[in-house]
């Protein structure tokens, strides 16, 4: 057997919503084209997956390195993604850069409403609504509103079923002018994601905290699952990162995307071609230009068969072009070691 090779013809999971987007089979990592080269950051200068700001910039005027948004005397942050104006890129050797935590205190504005980042352990996201804008998030996020403030749910295309320990999700639409507040009541960092016209990306289920009414919002199958046997004659279906995946986009207005992230936030920026494994369960959010497969991996010496897993590492394979987010907190993936009866596309490498 070959070191790597793909495995496809998998049909979808069984109790998949029926009329739902489908993910097409990923490619195996193609090599970089002739002549490419990973862009290297100018010395003394920020990493390539940081924007740059104008050479020839006017007088008073910022352009936030981490979300690449321009502004007037923004003050101690970024008034589009809260980042500390002062902090520096730090990027590791891998390429990974480390996302600014969002300071206590500092203001996030989305049209004429603002969002108040308060607290820095278990961070609040404290949101002042104008009475012209919206936001929607997940029902259980809720800290404390206005009465002021209205909630309706949000009506979401058909097939919308959501668990979490067990328990429903529900999409809840705040409007009106006053003071609504969210907190996952977990540690981590809040990240900012704004998103500009004609972009998106894709978030990994459970992580959003509060969207602007602006973004649209979709919800898509993963595409990332695989299949044992259980007992003698059934089989179950595992989904290493989750079921779905959220997907934020801007079709007409800028929007914006606040998400929780459990530990610290880290991005890095593919090339095109380029791949890097990372843990399912660490993903934060992706571009959409970035796909995404299965990869096992097998230690010499406890590969047993093809359809039996043995010792194995389970990884998700990220390919660019585009953005790639994790966290530094993540739960173990679920592997109950039973015999593999069928998967998404993925590759696989015996050691």
């Amino acid at each position: 057997m070959p070191p790597s090779q793909v495995q496809q013809g998998w049909s979808p999971p069984p109790g998949s919503p029926a009329g739902q987007p489908t993910w097409g089979l990923p490619q195996p990592p193609a090599a970089p084209p002739p002549g490419f080269a990973p862009p290297q950051p100018p010395a003394g200068g920020p990493p390539p997956s940081i924007a740059q700001p104008p050479s020839q910039a006017p007088a008073g005027s910022y352009t936030c390195p981490w979300c690449g948004m321009s502004s007037q005397n923004p003050g101690g942050s970024c008034p589009s993604c809260g980042a500390p104006v002062d902090v520096r890129a730090i990027q590791d050797t891998s390429g990974w850069t480390q996302l600014p935590a969002v300071k206590d205190m500092a203001r996030i504005q989305f049209g004429q409403s603002t969002c108040q980042i308060e607290g820095t352990v278990v961070p609040v996201a404290d949101v002042t609504l104008d009475g012209g804008e919206s936001v929607f998030f997940m029902h259980h996020t809720l800290l404390f509103r206005d009465d002021g403030v209205k909630i309706d749910t949000l009506k979401l295309r058909g097939g919308w079923s959501r668990m979490l320990a067990g328990m429903p999700l529900v999409m809840v639409q705040a409007s009106g002018k006053g003071h609504i507040a969210f907190s996952h009541d977990a540690a981590g960092e809040i990240v900012a994601l704004p998103i500009q016209v004609g972009s998106g990306v894709e978030v990994r289920e459970h992580t959003m905290l509060i969207a602007s009414g602006a973004t649209a919002y979709d919800w898509v199958m993963s595409g990332i699952y695989f299949t044992t046997l259980k007992g003698q004659d059934e089989q179950e279906t595992h989904y290493p990162m989750g079921q779905f995946l959220d997907r934020f986009t801007a079709p007409r207005a800028p929007g914006l995307v606040l998400l929780h992230a459990k530990g610290n936030a880290f991005v890095r920026r593919l090339g095109p071609g380029e791949t890097i494994l990372i843990k399912p369960t660490a993903l934060l959010y992706k571009d959409l230009s970035v796909s995404m497969h299965l990869h096992f991996e097998h230690p010499a010496g406890a590969y047993r068969s093809w359809r039996s897993w043995g010792n194995r590492y389970l990884w998700l394979r990220c390919i660019g072009p585009g953005r790639v987010a994790v966290e530094s907190a993540f739960v173990p993936v679920e592997d109950p070691g039973l015999d593999l009866m069928g998967s998404s596309p993925a590759t696989r490498q015996q050691w």
